[in-house]
């Protein structure tokens, strides 16, 4: 009996959290933000947009790393395509990034870059009102584990860059997503819904995002705002800053940027209210909840302890 109730809840979970009615072609001529686009999964995730069709505006930290995704989007086909160089830990940098997104994407509009302001091309040929149809929030501040910055200075920044910036520009963006029924779609972290060890600051700030965009997806259902909100979770991402900054201290593999990408874009698309990649996460987050107070012996099991606590 246990057993049916538990392939049973299962399908239940698999069905509401995967929708399998992703249309490629429904990406065709959107309008993309997609922040934290110049490595890893944001990376891929430009590269899925552009192939689909996708207008794209991207940012990341590093400009030079971001003019050669730009370049490979264009390559791949991305219709049009502009680029911002931006900092998220300094708190009037989300404004800039979405007026700039909301200035690109208008139709039949397009403004002279300024400083700090680089476009691809000038933007022509756009059909429909424009603004926004997704806002693709990816930028990561730190390593998945966490355990080189846990002073309070350092969780200061961390918690600005990957929780009070995905505020801002979700704040920002939010009215032109109303208008034209948009997709918020927020790429978390398994350190979200499940805590680590040695992992405080960034736990923190992952805790605070789940909280706060399950709570907007429930206040604009109440509302009938017709704006759809998916968290993805996954697990350590697959770029050369993560898999560094955790080397010798878990025992956790990468999930590969490709395929998570597209697991991130069919969960938008089909305006999912979760992602789990690889799907096993799922389960962990729902052990969190059965068994709240793990042993230290399956603590053990992910992490090399003694090069975490000194790290």
């Amino acid at each position: 009996m246990k057993v049916l109730l538990l392939t049973g809840l299962g399908a239940l979970l698999f069905a509401y959290y995967w929708n399998d009615n992703f249309d490629p072609a429904s990406l065709q001529g959107a309008r993309v933000l997609l922040t934290g686009a110049s490595a890893g999964v944001g990376e891929e995730l430009a590269y899925h947009y552009a192939r689909l069709g996708s207008h794209l505006v991207l940012t990341a930290h590093t400009e030079a790393l971001l003019q050669k995704v730009v370049g490979n989007c264009r390559k791949l086909g991305a219709p049009k395509v502009f680029y911002i160089a931006a900092d998220m830990a300094s708190p009037e940098v989300p404004g800039r990034v979405v007026q700039f997104a909301l200035d690109m994407l208008v139709q039949g509009g397009g403004v002279t870059p300024g400083r700090g302001l680089r476009t691809t091309s000038q933007l022509t040929g756009l059909s429909g009102p424009g603004g926004l149809d997704y806002l693709v929030l990816n930028h990561l501040g730190a390593t998945p584990s966490g355990t080189r910055a846990r002073s309070a200075q350092a969780t200061h920044w961390l918690v600005q860059v990957n929780f009070l910036s995905y505020v801002q520009l979700t704040s920002l963006a939010l009215p032109s997503l109303t208008d034209n029924k948009g997709s918020l779609v927020v790429v978390s972290s398994l350190l979200g819904p499940v805590p680590a060890s040695f992992s405080r600051p960034y736990s923190a700030a992952k805790f605070a995002l789940d909280g706060f965009f399950i709570s907007l997806r429930r206040e604009l259902d109440v509302q009938d705002v017709n704006v759809a909100v998916t968290v993805c979770v996954l697990g350590l991402r697959d770029r050369a800053s993560a898999a560094e900054g955790v080397r010798g201290v878990t025992r956790a593999r990468e999930a590969p940027g490709p395929k998570a990408a597209l697991a991130v874009i069919r969960g938008g698309a089909t305006r999912a209210p979760g992602v789990f990649y690889p799907r096993r996460l799922h389960l962990l987050c729902l052990l969190r909840g059965w068994l709240p107070h793990p042993r230290a012996w399956f603590i053990r099991q992910e992490l090399n302890v003694t090069a975490a606590a000194a790290a």
